[in-house]
């Protein structure tokens, strides 16, 4: 508890605390100083001011604060009548503050400046007093710097201990996220591959009935048979070690493929019933794979949302656009007003009871370093984003 508390106290953010600290004692040294037959002359209170003065610099400028402690202690030593004993702790602390924030090149260069200024102090008892003397030295010189380099070191081992604690929680939350999806896979493809069989039955069976049901029965196979393919990719990309948590994500289409993806999705969205107005710049055909999917996803999610809270009948219109380096996505509907509450939900923080598609979508967007805005617009509503092409290398 000791220990946390007295490095906490050398923290960076506390530098102005052990400043003032330092500038406090100074006082309290001066005017109870316990040497009362020797009393201070001018110039001794002079250099002990300048010295109280550097104090609150060393917050902000530690190398020039403690550059001009190790100046004041010299002259002190050198034209002073009494031990500059405040400028010369004054420069003993410049050197911790240094040595706590600053690299060895300056902490070096300041430590030399007070190696000299010790020197200018003693220059008049030496060479008899050598073991005094460097007694002194380590004293104001030594100390300071081993403390310093030992806190550091200390907080450089704390960053580290962090970090691979940081890590291996992302690895472990990897993992489960990978095991939970390869377990929901194999839930969902079983239930998808059994629809998938009592449609094709039901098509087998009912071939002479009305062609409208027929082309119901074909696209719910069709569609069935693409998830399930789509199933087995993604979980044979989870299943493999190299891949997972190592690459952009599943990728289910090329990046050329993407506008006639889009198109599918907006055909599928018709068969429906939705009326969908689409405007697609064939220039997303150049995206990259991660925000190609990223658009095509956006797309079906929205188209998703028309059909769940405007009804299969609404009438939506989707625009995509590549333009100043931003790829511009929006899609709009004309939707029923009484939905709005569901979807405002649904556009919030994702508590129990809310949907997650909106959530989702712009998680995906901001993850790409782009704007996702969504709100009512007229009777229906409108979800637009901007997603910042990929910088070359």
């Amino acid at each position: 508890m000791v220990t946390r508390w007295v490095f906490r106290l050398f923290d960076d953010r506390y530098a102005w605390l052990r400043m003032t600290l330092l500038g406090l004692s100074g006082i309290g040294y001066l005017l109870l100083r316990p040497y009362p037959d020797e009393p201070y002359a001018p110039v001794d209170w002079a250099f002990a001011a300048a010295a109280l003065s550097l104090c609150p610099l060393g917050v902000r400028w530690p190398l020039a604060s403690a550059l001009g402690s190790a100046l004041v202690f010299g002259l002190a030593g050198w034209f002073g009548e009494a031990a500059p004993t405040v400028p010369q702790v004054g420069a003993t602390w410049g050197v911790l503050e240094l040595t706590l924030r600053r690299p060895i090149r300056q902490v070096a260069v300041t430590a030399a400046a007070v190696l000299a200024a010790c020197l200018v102090d003693s220059l008049d008892h030496l060479p008899a007093t050598w073991p005094t003397w460097l007694y002194g030295v380590a004293v104001t010189v030594g100390v300071p710097v081993l403390i310093g380099l030992n806190i550091r070191a200390s907080r450089q081992l704390a960053r580290q201990a962090e970090q691979r604690v940081a890590i291996e929680a992302e690895a472990a939350r990897a993992s489960e996220r990978a095991a939970i999806a390869r377990e929901l896979h194999d839930l969902v493809a079983h239930h998808v591959a059994s629809m998938v069989l009592r449609v094709g039955v039901a098509r087998h069976v009912l071939r002479d009935t009305d062609p409208r049901v027929t082309e119901v029965f074909d696209d719910l196979h069709d569609s069935g048979t693409n998830a399930l393919a789509d199933l087995r990719r993604l979980v044979a990309v989870l299943r493999d070690p190299a891949t997972v948590g190592t690459g952009p994500g599943y990728v289910p289409i090329e990046p050329g493929a993407l506008p006639e993806a889009l198109a599918t999705t907006v055909d599928r969205a018709v068969r429906t019933g939705l009326t969908v107005d689409a405007s697609i710049d064939p220039a997303v055909a150049t995206l990259d794979t991660v925000r190609g999917l990223t658009i095509l996803r956006l797309t079906q999610e929205g188209l998703a949302n028309v059909a769940k809270h405007a009804g299969p009948t609404a009438r939506a219109r989707v625009r995509v656009r590549v333009l100043d380096d931003a790829v511009h996505w929006e899609l709009t509907d004309d939707g029923a007003a009484s939905h709005r509450g569901a979807r405002r939900s649904e556009s919030g923080s994702g508590t129990a009871g809310s949907g997650h598609g909106l959530v989702g979508m712009r998680e995906r967007v901001e993850l790409l370093g782009g704007t996702f805005t969504a709100g009512p617009e007229g009777a229906g509503w409108r979800v637009r984003t901007v997603l910042p092409m990929a910088v070359s290398r």
